[in-house]
């Protein structure tokens, strides 16, 4: 059986005897194994980035971007293999891999932008015989740690555009699916990304501890649950690392009287179920304005989630996979139970579910809860999995209420055709990303991703132009050549343009 380790200096390579089991989600059978990264491994990838670090800072953003290009035609090249590799060990369906590829392709689409993003500014004679210009300089070696649901996009919104912004990159993926991560990595190299510029350790909690500690590690990215990031923040920081880390989410859809049903229903199916709900965009809660609202969504959803096709990606016309692990499958059949047991009306019951001939995979049917309340752990945790709480309110400003009253501000939508209560809930909401009609408001590669609240530690938000800020340091130059035969007196007042 295979063993995926690590990848360093454009080499494969091995530094311990200890190897974890990945598993396929749809048979529960293993396909590989990985080997757990130490503190060698990440010195020997920090070794690689110190040797190649002085070159590549200095390497004009032109020729940064060519490799850029030329790692983008081979992503697109190879995506059906790709998007085969995600599948296999996340489960998720192969359209939805390749639309997960597809926003990472977008994100190397930006970087290829550096000769432009990384242009300084200049202004002339801001004080006598001044000039003065602003110049943006990368920060060094940088680290990212990558989440399972995104094995493909989210490492992809983070090392293409710290390369092109002159850094070194060092990515720990989850553990749970590395192979389409390291494999994407490879082409990298093969795009011709000088050797040591990008290294890829596998490991758990040991690596990510190593990379906080080490000085010459400056900054770090992370994506995972809101324990992870805290810790990951705190640390970080402590150690003088710059950190961004996207923490979790419970993100609500305010569906109002007068919203186009049948868009709302198709919309939430997606939001919801899509990807067996392990997304940290996934619309988990949908708060009807008025009960008429409630029971016309619910007698429109109802027939639609027990007619989900729940299947291997390997099956024809599946549009829900399996949960990642046998572990997450008992998680979220135990927040299902607890929902039964604290009240809350369960209309639509995943769990018995069976695949034939997938019966060792971890499947869970779409479920749906009625009259949640904020008191229920259902509404007030991140399940991660196909569950959707209907949450009953009598008015937009109680539901906006209910949103900014919850310990997560992520992502959220509004269903409704009335421009004045999309503003107020757009200007009211405290939320980072924010739907009017769309229910996975994700912004694209030009704009930036991040939540509010304990979704989101750190000031910057991931890819786009946070995205180049935090990847960069920026430098201010005020310069004047002195006039022969001329000399200025002391001055002892503050400089200023009096």
């Amino acid at each position: 059986m295979e063993t995926v380790t690590h990848l360093i200096a454009g080499e494969m390579v091995s530094h311990s005897n200890e190897t974890i089991e990945v598993f396929n989600p749809a048979t529960g059978a293993v396909t590989c194994l990985m080997e757990m990264g130490n503190q060698e491994t990440v010195q020997q990838a920090i070794r690689a980035a110190e040797a190649a670090l002085p070159a590549w800072k200095k390497t004009p953003p032109l020729k940064r971007a060519r490799v850029m290009y030329r790692f983008k035609e081979l992503l697109e090249a190879n995506k059906d293999t790709i998007a085969k590799m995600i599948s296999e060990e996340h489960g998720k369906t192969v359209p939805d891999a390749l639309g997960e590829l597809q926003r990472g392709i977008e994100n190397v689409e930006y970087a290829c932008g550096a000769p432009e993003f990384l242009k300084g500014e200049y202004s002339s004679t801001t004080g006598p015989g001044i000039n003065a210009w602003s110049d943006s300089k990368p920060v060094g070696i940088v680290a990212g740690i990558t989440p399972f649901n995104f094995p493909a996009m989210v490492p992809l919104w983070m090392y293409p555009l710290a390369i092109v912004c002159g850094n070194c990159f060092i990515l720990k993926p989850s553990e749970k699916n590395p192979s389409s991560t390291l494999y994407i990595a490879k082409l990298l190299d093969e795009a011709g990304l000088p050797k040591g510029v990008m290294s890829v350790v596998n490991g758990g909690k040991d690596v990510v501890d190593a990379l906080i500690q080490a000085p010459q590690v400056k900054a770090m990215s992370f994506v995972g649950s809101t324990p992870v990031a805290e810790y990951i923040y705190s640390q970080g920081t402590a150690n003088g690392k710059r950190v961004q880390a996207l923490g979790g989410a419970k993100n609500h859809a305010i569906v109002m009287p007068d919203a186009e049903l049948d868009g709302a229903v198709s919309a939430l199916m997606g939001a919801a179920f899509g990807s067996c709900g392990e997304r940290c965009m996934a619309i988990s809660v949908a708060v009807c304005v008025g009960d008429e609202t409630a029971d016309r969504l619910i007698a429109k959803l109802t027939p639609q989630i027990h007619e989900l096709r729940v299947g291997a990606y390997t099956q024809e016309g599946v549009e829900m996979g399996p949960l990642i692990s046998k572990e997450h499958f008992e998680k979220v059949t135990q927040y299902v139970n607890e929902g039964v047991a604290s009240g809350a009306n369960l209309l639509v019951d995943g769990r018995s579910l069976k695949v034939e001939g997938h019966e060792n995979g971890y499947f869970i049917g779409g479920c749906l809860f009625d009259n949640v309340t904020t008191d229920m752990s259902i509404y007030k945790e991140e399940i991660f999995g196909p569950v959707l709480c209907v949450v009953r309110v009598n008015s937009l400003e109680e539901g906006i209420a209910l949103i900014n009253e919850h310990e997560y501000g992520n992502g959220t939508c509004i269903f409704t055709r009335d421009g004045e209560a999309a503003e107020l809930f757009c200007d009211e909401v405290e939320a980072g990303m924010v739907g009017v009609n769309v229910p996975l408001p994700v912004p694209v590669a030009s704009h930036s991703f991040g939540g509010w609240k304990r979704s989101l530690f750190g000031d910057l938000h991931a890819y786009g132009p946070d995205g180049v800020r935090f990847y960069t340091r920026k430098k201010a130059i005020s310069q004047r050549w002195p006039k022969r035969a001329s000399h200025e007196a002391a001055q002892f007042a503050f400089p200023s343009q009096q």
